[in-house]
């Protein structure tokens, strides 16, 4: 019975560690933001996750009740369309950056990085993130 209980526990812990790993394996390594007029942002996701203090929630934010989400990391687009329809109010743009790029979620975390002396794309200078050939 001992000996039943010891492989028991084994195998759970592997089963246990399995789900961990699948978890780990969905998120995507690198993510094309589409459809923005100066071009896509090859947003490096891998990259962002391992930034200092970075949580899920900073940019997969909790669903509203109007529009509630179907996953618990739901990807951007699939509320923040291009052109905001009701029940939403932000467009795809203004859930990245503010019309003229000088604040909103990517702009302030670079602001952020650059006054914390590292390296990240300032305000201003679009082409940086947009390329024509992200599609």
């Amino acid at each position: 019975m001992k000996r039943f209980l010891v492989i028991l526990s084994v195998f759970a812990v592997a089963l246990a560690m399995s789900g961990i790993a699948d978890a780990q394996e969905k998120a995507p390594t690198v993510v094309i933001l589409k459809g923005a007029p100066l071009g896509g942002v090859k947003f490096d996701h891998a990259k962002h996750s391992k930034t200092e203090g970075a949580k899920c929630e900073t940019c997969h934010h909790a669903s509203k009740p109007e529009h509630p989400a179907k996953t618990a990391h739901e990807k951007c687009q699939s509320c923040h369309t291009k052109a905001a329809t009701a029940p939403m109010k932000t467009n795809t743009q203004n859930a990245f950056h503010a019309a003229m790029a000088k604040s909103g979620l990517c702009i302030d975390c670079h602001v952020k990085a650059i006054a914390a002396g590292k390296a990240a794309p300032a305000a201003g200078k679009c082409a940086l993130c947009h390329k024509k050939e992200n599609v």
